[in-house]
């Protein structure tokens, strides 16, 4: 495959996988760009803050970032694979959506027979909730249960959830749960965080679904993550010996 494709399709039924399986088995340039999706009524749809961009650029850090109107693909050099990632409830694209953008071919999650369709749910539009946790790390036990009471309904009809997250030791994880599956994916980022404070890179949680229970989630979240003494309780141990402490402000 190559060329610039548009991959569209709902929340949930497989999109950046696919694409992250996609460009690792080519061999030549490759680019990749997230459009923000419509739902039927108009309202915005499935806002990921950069989620999945920073997870595809962690897991291939040669992945260029396919530009506006004036990209040329061509000036990226023969062979190129261009992937545009549009939230989509059905397959007929807004020419609002992709201005300037002209995709070589489309393909939709439901239509098209070579991408996947278990994971792809039928329902109409969905409340989406984020929030942004830039330098927060969470306490593992507690994020452990907190992820079980999401996706079991404690905070609403959730049918999607998605979520960057750092942990103490420096390493961070893809959180990825559709009500379709049968269980969450943990994807491990390549880069991992020097115990040196807290890590500077995006993390946020993404929540699709009916009746969320917003308060909630923000509060018991808050109650998940470490402070900044416990945090270095945690890391103090992870430095070598004599290395000075992190700098505060």
């Amino acid at each position: 495959m190559s060329g610039v494709v548009l991959v569209s399709g709902p929340p949930g039924c497989g999109k950046t996988s696919w694409i992250l399986s996609r460009l690792q088995e080519h061999r030549g340039p490759r680019a990749y760009r997230r459009l923000d999706g419509v739902d039927p009524e108009g309202r915005p749809l499935a806002l990921d803050g950069g989620l999945d961009q920073a997870f595809l650029h962690d897991q291939i850090p040669d992945l260029r970032e396919l530009a506006g109107a004036t990209h040329d693909p061509a000036a990226d050099g023969e062979g190129l694979l261009a992937l545009i990632e549009l939230p989509l409830f059905g397959p007929e694209i807004p020419q609002t959506l992709a201005p300037g953008l002209r995709p070589d071919r489309h393909l939709h999650f439901g239509r098209d027979s070579e991408l996947p369709r278990q994971d792809t749910l039928v329902f109409g539009a969905l409340d989406s909730w984020s929030l942004d946790l830039a330098t927060e790390v969470w306490d593992p036990a507690s994020l452990n249960s907190f992820w079980f009471e999401l996706v079991n309904g404690a905070y609403g009809d959730v049918y999607r959830a998605k979520a960057l997250v750092n942990l103490p030791d420096g390493r961070g994880f893809l959180f990825n749960w559709m009500v379709s599956c049968s269980g969450t994916q943990f994807l491990p980022l390549q880069s991992v965080a020097p115990p040196h404070g807290r890590p500077m890179r995006l993390s946020r949680l993404v929540v699709q679904g009916k009746g969320l229970d917003t308060v909630g989630l923000q509060s018991t979240i808050a109650d998940c993550l470490l402070s900044d003494a416990v945090l270095e309780l945690q890391q103090a141990p992870r430095r070598p010996r004599g290395e000075p402490l992190p700098a505060t402000s």
